[in-house]
């Protein structure tokens, strides 16, 4: 199906350290998600496992993987019973002694895993408990190209221009920006750079966040103009579903030089030899 349009149900919980927990909230996601005709449903970072760098979180050694994967084999079944691709934030253990990687799997409507992101830049304090990645996901739905990113990512804009490389038109990006102490300043820039991101580089976002009190912003829907076009209420759960359509148009400040700009022409028009111009000391 090469329609150029995607239903896509954005969710965000107070996740717990409980898989077993947070995968029947999960699970009821879907099913509300499916009867909205949605095509993909997205859960934020860690939804399924819980941030296991963040303040009361078990060890490592702690935690049983056999109840995740039971779990997350559980959301999979349950994906191909609906029809639904997903995006499930959680971890991904590593052979012993390596740390797990923060991860996204990405499950397709039949119930299997299509790919995993591994989250490529960790915090510090995400280096004590997670290994890092260094692959891009990429995947085509209805026709439109799409990426996975996690959270910290953000900071780095060559990670958006690779994907504006590799033709990616929608990005699916997942945060834990929850259970914070109280309002900071995350408040202020997280939601505003990640609208950058999209405006700068004409990308759709569906960018999700845990709910867990106290959540420094809520989860948005962005389109490449980079405008937010909805938004779920902050430090509440809550689902929302909108669509991609790269048939409609949208400004787009950079597109006659981004594609040069990338290639390393950085300038517009034509540059001219002129001495006046090479002295730059003197008026």
């Amino acid at each position: 199906m090469k329609s150029g349009r995607i239903r896509v149900a954005t969710c965000q919980f107070a996740e717990s350290f409980n898989p077993a927990k947070n995968a029947a909230l999960m699970r009821r996601y879907m099913v509300k998600a499916k009867a909205r005709r949605a095509d993909i449903v997205h859960f934020h970072e860690a939804a399924l496992t819980g941030y296991l760098a963040r303040k009361g979180a078990p060890k490592l050694k702690e935690i049983d993987w056999d109840v995740v994967g039971g779990v997350a084999e559980g959301i999979c079944a349950e994906a191909g019973r609906l029809g639904l691709w997903v995006i499930l934030g959680s971890a991904h253990r590593l052979t012993p002694p390596h740390n797990p990687t923060n991860c996204l799997y990405l499950i397709g409507p039949d119930g299997k895993i299509r790919d995993r992101y591994d989250k490529r830049f960790c915090t510090n304090g995400d280096l004590k408990v997670y290994t890092p990645g260094d692959n891009f996901v990429t995947f085509t739905l209805n026709g439109v190209k799409c990426a996975l990113l996690i959270c910290y990512d953000l900071r780095f804009p060559e990670l958006y221009r690779e994907l504006k490389k590799r033709r990616v038109e929608a990005i699916f990006q997942s945060f834990h920006n929850g259970y914070m102490p109280g309002p900071g300043i995350h408040s202020k820039i997280m939601r505003q750079t990640i609208q950058a991101q999209a405006g700068f580089n004409y990308f759709w976002i569906s960018a999700n966040n845990s709910s867990g009190y106290y959540s420094r912003w809520a989860s948005i829907f962005i389109t490449p103009d980079g405008a937010i076009s909805a938004t779920l209420r902050q430090n509440r759960a809550g689902m929302m579903v909108n669509t991609i359509d790269t048939s409609r148009k949208f400004y787009d400040a950079g597109a006659a030089f981004c594609q040069t700009a990338m290639r390393g022409v950085l300038h517009t028009g034509k540059l001219v030899k002129d001495p006046r111009q090479n002295n730059r000391r003197s008026l």
